[in-house]
């Protein structure tokens, strides 16, 4: 019992050791980004027809720190102030599915090419998806609508103390929101590692399209944040999981879940809900299947690549100030 206790935490200390560095400059990052795109911006670039409203919502989507649940207040204010459906689904369908955050996480623990094709597979998602409400939807509503006038905090806030606000958001408001389903995740993936034998999921899922499509029905319908997804999905490779199978449960846990569901049914329509759901699933198992192809004809490493090795000491520096950030994140939380 002692040796399994020892290996849990072994497990759960490495992976908050290779990520920490990342996530701290990702919190910096989107810190940065709170304070240079504000919301006013957004919802001035994304409402009107074409495609170029579309391309700037995923666009937009792709850097933005926030989740499937996070993700829909937004969304929903984007559209009531002058986005086009097209656009909303767009800006829901790139957002969630990954962030700054969880673009340098995924560097840290998948690798580049994962760090890379992860994002890229969001803002492609965004612009289908958004491109076929777009056409499903003609007709139905006036690309020309006035938006209403913002009176949002971010629209009539303080422009000054741009620096703190950036801070605050970065260390201490982006924390809280993830901190306990950053924590889940790690320790899920302690647990992972430590319980399941290596090859498991290669033996009984095998590597063809099963997997994806046993990975999809896992993740579309539960709440899976893009950040504490990777450290999951690390784990899942490492047992056995192809990274196409990963990277579909990348994809559909964030991007998707009941409650998101639910509310595009009852504020965009049911074609939209629609489309939306069935445009995730696809995307998921088109880029799943590409990303084995690509996986097959390179050296594809997961974690702690020497490549990317950072001194020890480092790397604890920044596991502590980590597991302090989503912890205090997490309590203050579940105070409120």
């Amino acid at each position: 019992m002692a040796d399994f206790v020892k290996k849990i935490i072994a497990g759960f200390w490495g992976t908050v050791a290779e990520m920490s560095p990342y996530l701290l400059f990702g919190f910096f990052v989107a810190g940065v980004l709170s304070v240079l795109i504000s919301q006013r911006l957004v919802e001035k670039h994304l409402g009107g027809g074409g495609l170029w409203p579309l391309l700037k919502a995923s666009l937009f989507g792709v850097p933005l720190p926030l989740c499937s649940c996070g993700v829909i207040p937004v969304s929903i204010s984007l559209h009531k102030h002058g986005a086009s459906k097209g656009s909303t689904i767009s800006f829901l369908l790139s957002t969630p599915q990954t962030g700054v955050d969880s673009i340098f996480v995924t560097l840290s623990l998948l690798g580049p090419v994962f760090a890379v094709f992860r994002p890229l597979a969001a803002f492609i998602t965004g612009l289908i998806g958004g491109t076929l409400v777009t056409m499903f939807s003609r007709g139905r509503e006036d690309s020309n609508r006035p938006p209403t006038e913002c009176s949002d905090e971010c629209c009539i806030g303080k422009k000054s103390g741009r620096v703190v606000r950036g801070l605050k958001y970065g260390f201490i408001a982006l924390p809280r929101d993830i901190g306990r389903a950053m924590l889940a995740g790690l320790v899920v993936a302690a647990f992972i590692s430590a319980l399941v034998p290596d090859g498991y999921f290669a033996e009984k899922l095998g590597t063809g399209i099963f997997a994806m499509v046993v990975m999809m029905l896992l993740g579309i319908p539960v709440y899976v944040c893009a950040t504490a997804s990777v450290p999951i999905a690390a784990a899942l490779i490492l047992k056995g999981l192809t990274p196409g199978a990963a990277l579909v449960f990348l994809m559909t846990g964030p991007a998707t879940n009941a409650a998101s569901f639910v509310t595009i049914w009852r504020v965009l329509g049911r074609v939209t809900a629609t489309t939306y759901l069935v445009t995730v699933a696809v995307c998921a198992l088109l880029g799943g299947i590409l990303l084995d192809y690509i996986a097959a004809g390179i050296d594809f490493e997961i974690a702690a690549r020497p490549g990317w090795m950072l001194p020890w000491s480092i790397k604890n520096i920044s596991a502590v100030t980590l597991v302090v950030l989503l912890t205090v994140g997490a309590v203050s939380k579940k105070k409120e």
